[in-house]
Formats: C-alpha cells, sequence, structure tokens
C-alpha cells in the first residue's frame, strides 16, 4: 500500500477504500456471511487474484473477517467485523446520494456550462 502522506483520518480511509472494489465488497457483506464463490457471483468481472487480494487488504484493516473451515474442498466466509459493521451506514448514505442527486446529475454538460457562464459574470 501506499504511505500516508499526512495523519489525516480520512487519508487513510480512502487509503483502505479507494479503488473500485473495497466499497462494493462492502456493500455484498453488509447483508451478512459470504463465501468467496458467492463474492465472485456478486462481482463477475473482478478476477480471482483481485478478488482474493481485495479481501486481503480489508482483513488486515480490520474491516472483514475470513473464517476457513478445515475439509474438503476448504470452505472460506467473509463477513464484516464491528469495525465493518459502522461503516454500512456510509455505504448506504453514498448509495442513497447517487439515488436522490439522479435528476441533479441528468443534465451534466449544460448544468456544468451554466456555472461557469455565472462564473465568467
Amino acid at each position: 500500500m501506499k504511505d500516508v502522506v499526512s495523519r489525516c483520518p480520512i487519508e487513510e480511509t480512502m487509503r483502505v477504500l479507494s479503488g473500485r472494489w473495497p466499497t462494493l465488497l462492502l456493500y455484498y457483506l453488509k447483508d451478512g456471511t459470504k463465501r468467496f464463490s458467492d463474492l465472485r457471483r456478486d462481482n463477475p468481472i473482478v478476477s480471482h487474484r483481485i478478488l482474493a487480494l481485495e479481501l486481503r487488504k480489508l482483513e488486515e484493516a480490520g474491516i472483514v473477517r475470513r473464517t476457513a473451515y478445515a475439509g474438503y474442498p476448504l470452505r472460506v466466509d467473509y463477513d464484516l467485523t464491528a469495525a465493518g459493521l459502522k461503516l454500512v451506514p456510509l455505504i448506504d448514505a453514498l448509495g442513497d446520494w447517487w439515488e436522490d442527486t439522479e435528476d441533479d446529475r441528468a443534465g451534466g454538460v449544460s448544468s456544468s456550462a451554466e456555472t461557469r457562464l455565472v462564473a465568467a459574470e
């Protein structure tokens, strides 16, 4: 992982949650325990290797718990720790924000052009 530039808690949080997959993994784990194969089905375009790396990163950060069961085939479950569960309201808020601002974002270019015109005056 990259070195931390400052001691800002936001920077350290973003270091763990940045990228395409960590937040999605938290979203899929918020409903309960899942096996590795379930997470692959939830995220069909993520490679086996990347999924394993991202889960390991979240596990090392204390956000996800990995439980391996003896036997053949090896069964591994993933679930959120207490720290991970504290992130669920934030994940839900991001989803709510996206849905609530759909009309605002639909304007796209025209709304940003209006902003430039107002700023130029």
